[in-house]
């Protein structure tokens, strides 16, 4: 992760611990990089993703998780105090996004903060040109101003940052050859 993921990660956990938040769902949790660092600061987690392989090597962290679709999530209305999700709702055509974004609203407490990041871009849904897996990965990259319009549909959101990812492998999707920054938002759910 990069210095500002980790930083934006730390800032989470402390507002977390601050409202006395005691759990936190992470729609794609990858290996469980983020959920280990959730864990060891004594916050309840509960991670899915698509990938089998995934949630085995998060499970074997000792993580509990399980494949699951943010389209569908198998969790009762207000399951968990927070949301993260990193790098994931990118992966989510406009024409569901919105239906991804409200389930993430569905399971968490009224009032929790859902943290989001995304790769920026010029509003266009595209496959990746530079995979060479088939098939390749979809990204839908979304302009500031069109991120912080769809999630102000489903809550306030509280902050909005941008930062530039660096140039090469650690630019994300396009590998540098794409106009991009990184893209973090907390999204606070309504309250009762």
């Amino acid at each position: 992760m990069t210095p500002q993921r980790v930083a934006q990660h730390d800032a989470f956990i402390a507002m977390l611990k601050t409202e006395h938040r005691r759990s936190v769902f992470e729609l794609g949790c990858g290996p469980g990089i983020e959920g280990l660092q959730f864990v060891q600061s004594g916050i309840h987690y509960t991670g899915v993703d698509l990938s089998e392989e995934h949630i085995r090597l998060a499970t074997a962290k000792g993580l509990e998780t399980s494949v699951a679709s943010g389209r569908n999530l198998p969790f009762a209305r207000a399951s968990f105090d927070a949301v993260w999700t990193m790098s994931t709702l990118l992966h989510i055509p406009n024409a569901d996004i919105d239906g991804v974004i409200s389930e993430l609203v569905r399971v968490a407490a009224p009032g929790a903060p859902i943290a989001v990041g995304l790769w920026s871009g010029d509003d266009e849904e595209v496959l990746n040109p530079e995979d060479d897996i088939e098939p390749r990965r979809f990204f839908s990259r979304r302009s500031d101003e069109t991120a912080r319009r769809i999630f102000e549909r489903h809550g306030n959101v509280e902050s909005f940052v941008t930062w530039p990812e660096g140039a090469g492998e650690e630019a994300g999707p396009g590998a540098g050859s794409w106009t991009q920054h990184y893209q973090f938002l907390v999204l606070r759910t309504p309250s009762p």
